[in-house]
């Protein structure tokens, strides 16, 4: 598989490209510094480096791996680049206050707003995995994918399934993003109050 990671110059981008090539893909590193895209790809044995444009041209795949915040701004800025190509988001829009963090946003989830920015279909999952656990290996966990397109969700849950440990999982439609978003919140007071590193694991499947 061909998978672009917009945005893989992060700390979750990098990690993700780096389980990829281990895996066997081909990988193209995204950025809006098409220098330092090259120079990450070198350094995660990526196939190349380029500007975010250029970085999805040909792609299966492509992940926007970039923060919560500028997640919408660039998959509106890839929306002629994407030509066929599904998009990924793994981003969660976070708030945090006193009490921890939760949801950022009242209304739908950054993947189910990506999708009315993109002409391609949109995907959302990954959110439950931390950039600093998937850095050095495939961790024991479960990941989920959702999505509306068949076709997009298959080529999700393949990525999935090649990054983790356990098991790549289906849960749901697009709209079930809101809640593997909002996880993301959950997982971040879990390892808050008890000082560790949560991940998800699901009991009673076959």
């Amino acid at each position: 598989m061909r998978v672009a990671v917009v945005g893989g110059t992060g700390d979750f981008g990098l990690a993700l490209a780096r389980r990829l090539v281990e895996a066997g893909d081909e990988v193209v590193i995204g950025s809006r510094d098409a220098g330092r895209a090259r120079e990450k790809a070198v350094e995660v044995g990526a196939g190349d480096g380029a500007e975010n444009e250029a970085a999805v041209a040909g792609a299966d795949l492509v992940v926007l791996a970039t923060r919560a915040e500028a997640a919408l701004e660039t998959a509106a800025a890839l929306a002629d680049a994407l030509r066929e190509a599904p998009l990924l988001s793994v981003a969660s829009e976070l708030r945090f206050g006193p009490a921890g963090a939760r949801p950022g946003h009242n209304g739908g989830s950054l993947a189910e707003r990506a999708q009315e920015v993109v002409g391609v279909p949109v995907v959302a999952g990954l959110h439950s995995l931390a950039a600093a656990k998937l850095v050095h290996g495939r961790p024991d966990e479960d990941a989920f994918v959702c999505g509306d397109d068949a076709d997009a969700k298959a080529l999700a849950l393949e990525l999935a399934a090649k990054v983790v440990a356990g098991r790549a999982l289906d849960a749901g439609p697009l709209a079930s993003a809101r809640a593997l978003e909002a996880m993301t919140a959950v997982i971040v007071n879990l390892n808050k109050r008890y000082k560790g590193h949560a991940g998800v694991r699901v009991t009673g499947l076959p």
